[in-house]
C-alpha cells in the first residue's frame, strides 16, 4: 500500500483491486501458503473496503525470494480515470 500511495499520491485514486498474488518463501512440505496470503487479502479489504478490494488471487510456494524475504506480494489495481 505504501508503494501504491507513493506512485499515486492518494489511495482514493484506486478504483478496484483486481488481483493479489503472493509467493511464500517456504520449505517443500509446507502447505499453508494460502493461509499466509489470507492476511494480505484481509488487509486489503480493511484498507480499501470490501467493494473496492473484491479481488482474485494466487498463492504459491517459493524455495527462495530476493533478500530472503518471507513473502513477496503483487497487487494489480484499476485506477480511477483523471478528469
Amino acid at each position: 500500500m505504501a508503494r501504491a500511495k507513493a506512485a499515486l499520491g492518494d489511495l482514493d485514486k484506486i478504483e478496484r483491486l483486481i488481483k493479489l498474488g503472493a509467493f511464500v518463501n517456504s520449505v517443500p512440505d509446507f502447505s499453508g501458503h494460502p493461509k499466509v496470503v489470507n492476511g494480505a487479502s484481509d488487509f486489503m479489504v480493511e484498507a480499501l473496503g470490501p467493494e473496492t478490494a473484491n479481488h482474485v488471487r494466487f498463492a504459491a510456494r517459493s524455495p527462495s525470494l530476493p533478500a530472503n524475504a518471507a513473502v513477496e506480494i503483487e497487487a494489480v489495481f484499476r485506477i480511477r480515470p483523471s478528469i
